[in-house]
């Protein structure tokens, strides 16, 4: 099996029973753990912080943490900090993480990941209602 190790931040939320992971991808500095840190006072759970160890299983994608980051988040003014996680996720969505404000009314864009390719969607993580747009994508999904 092969697998690729991807500079991006994995997280995964329960939703309607089905845990549904997020690849959060962008350069360093754009604000993926911030989001992270964010999105798991919401009610998701850390995958992998800034790398994400991906492989291809049948029709579905799946991320874990590299073992020597695993469990751990960076928290930007505090450090290197342990986190509950969950050891893996199926992926079921990509972010590309930008400064910039995302599109209004965006055309439908897919990531191609291991000869799979990914519903995404672009989104400022340092916005107020970033966490809230996961999530409503991510229910789309469902």
């Amino acid at each position: 099996m092969s697998r690729i190790i991807l500079h991006a931040t994995s997280l995964t939320v329960p939703i309607r029973g089905q845990w549904r992971g997020v690849l959060l991808m962008g350069p360093s500095g754009v604000g993926k753990s911030d989001l992270a840190l964010r999105a798991m006072e919401a009610g998701f759970q850390l995958v992998g912080d800034d790398y994400s160890v991906l492989w291809a299983s049948g029709d579905h994608i799946f991320a874990s943490a590299p073992e020597t980051i695993a469990g751990r988040l960076e928290v930007r003014g505090i450090g290197i900090t342990p986190q509950p996680r969950r050891p893996l996720t199926r992926v079921s969505l990509c972010v590309h993480c930008q400064l910039s404000p995302p599109e209004r009314l965006p055309e439908s864009e897919l990531t191609p990941l291991l000869g799979h390719d990914l519903p995404t969607i672009r989104l400022n993580p340092r916005e107020a209602s970033t966490v809230a747009k996961l999530l409503t994508r991510l229910r789309l999904l469902s």
